[in-house]
């Protein structure tokens, strides 16, 4: 795969034509690293982004304090990319990285990315459109009502089919099944000793010529039917399975939802605290140089016309 290809890999230059790629792919510097040297620290200024052509890296967090242990975020292989933030601001990057083997990335600085995006319109313009369209995305994500009852939702729009399997999967696994089981067994054993056939009338002519009931012992039609039931179970269970793990799936895409909404309300409060408390501290700082000053104005004695001032 060459350098072009890496790219269109890329959400945000899907967009781009193929000479634009072209472009961006030459301008593109190939770095080596050699297994355990560090590509970036937290903290460092963000300038660049890096593809992997060969070899792998890990993102990780640094310890907090000495003795600490990291904790690794992923392992980026060939094809994959990272940093890619750093191309539109010079913000601290927010993780290290750090080659795992013997690696060799392709670097793109902003000026190189920002070089191009001014001498191609249409590169500029594909870029603008990708990071509107996952404003909007974002923006109509954040729009809606987080908290939803996935479960629900789903539970309402099951076929009759579903809710049959749910059922089955339910009555499986309680003491009712068991017990069930246990009582038609009982049932079906003695409705075959000959005394209690003959009685209730379910006697059968065996090949012997031997008056018996209607499955005798070993019960081979019991079986048979506790094999059909068996049979029939293990895709019913399973089916239902397969639907609680979409529910499971569900929930966790909404306490997702939940909790990104959730982090961006704090996060816009925290900043409406602060310039609250900004503007607080100029009205108060205000009232403080008014106050100094009506202090000073009733401090200083008045001064008498021809003579001097009177002592305060």
């Amino acid at each position: 795969m060459n350098h072009a290809e890496l790219l269109s890999e890329i959400p945000i230059f899907e967009g781009l034509s193929e000479a634009d790629r072209e472009a961006l792919a030459a301008r593109m510097t190939e770095r080596t690293y050699t297994a355990g040297q560090t590509v970036f620290a937290k903290g460092d200024a963000g300038s660049s982004m890096y593809l992997v052509l060969s070899g792998s890296a890990q993102i990780f967090l640094p310890p907090a304090e000495p003795g600490g242990e990291i904790v690794v975020l992923k392992d980026v292989r060939t094809g994959e990319y990272f940093g890619e933030l750093a191309l539109f601001d010079s913000k601290p990057r927010s993780a290290s990285v750090s080659a795992t083997v013997e690696t060799v990335l392709l670097e793109l600085t902003r000026d190189e990315f920002a070089e191009h995006l001014s001498r191609s319109k249409t590169a500029a313009l594909a870029i603008l459109s990708e990071m509107a369209e996952r404003l909007r995305e974002t923006n109509a994500m954040l729009g809606q009502r987080a908290a939803t009852n996935a479960v629900k939702e789903i539970e309402e729009n099951l076929t009759w089919g579903q809710r049959l399997a749910d059922k089955v999967a339910e009555l499986n696994g309680s003491w009712a099944f068991i017990l069930f089981l246990l009582g038609l067994t009982a049932v079906w054993t003695i409705a075959n000793i000959p005394i209690v056939a003959a009685t209730i009338g379910l006697t059968v002519k065996g090949e012997d010529g031997k008056i018996g009931g209607f499955d005798p012992f070993p019960f081979i039609l019991y079986n048979l039917v506790l094999a059909i039931l068996v049979a029939l179970q293990g895709p019913l269970i399973v089916m239902s399975q397969n639907r609680q793990s979409l529910k499971d799936r569900a929930q966790a895409e909404t306490d997702f939802r939940v909790n990104l909404k959730n982090e961006v309300g704090i996060e816009t409060l925290l900043r409406e605290v602060a310039a609250f408390r900004a503007e607080t501290g100029k009205r108060m700082e205000i009232l403080e140089r008014s106050a100094r000053a009506e202090r000073i104005r009733h401090e200083v004695p008045a001064k008498k016309p021809g003579g001097p001032l009177e002592p305060s």
